[in-house]
């Protein structure tokens, strides 16, 4: 188990919501449909606010755990290559798969668009501080 992956996901997975959300409050859009989106992947059909972000929890860290495993084997470790792997994972996230999760493709592409990139850069920033941290004799 690879516990700098680890910390950088779960990082990443508190602080990437934030251009979303912010863009969601600036234009007076619901500030937690994002979340609620990400709930609907595990429950398509409740419309209730409670239980949908409930099944966002898991879904959310699970996705962000994951992909930063995968970052980390692919050796993005620095905010850049993390920001660039980052506009990977939204083509495959936002284009491809979003596409099959109504919610999902409901939510506005530029702001999600800018979460994955935060995520990435996140995960970089993490694990190069890792990497930095444990070369230090």
């Amino acid at each position: 188990m690879n516990r700098a992956a680890i910390a950088a996901g779960g990082w990443a997975a508190v602080v990437s919501g934030a251009p979303s959300t912010l863009h969601a409050l600036a234009t007076g859009r619901d500030p937690l449909g994002a979340a609620r989106a990400a709930g609907a992947i595990f429950l398509p059909r409740p419309t209730r606010t409670l239980p949908l972000l409930l099944a966002a929890v898991p879904v959310h860290l699970g996705v962000s755990l994951g992909w930063a495993l995968v970052l980390d084997r692919l050796g993005a470790r620095s905010p850049a290559r993390g920001a660039a792997a980052g506009l990977g994972i939204a083509a495959l996230d936002l284009g491809i798969i979003g596409r099959w999760f109504p919610r999902v493709r409901a939510l506005p592409l530029g702001p999600q668009i800018l979460d994955h990139l935060v995520y990435g850069a996140v995960v970089g920033a993490v694990l190069s501080r890792a990497r930095e941290r444990d070369s230090v004799p």
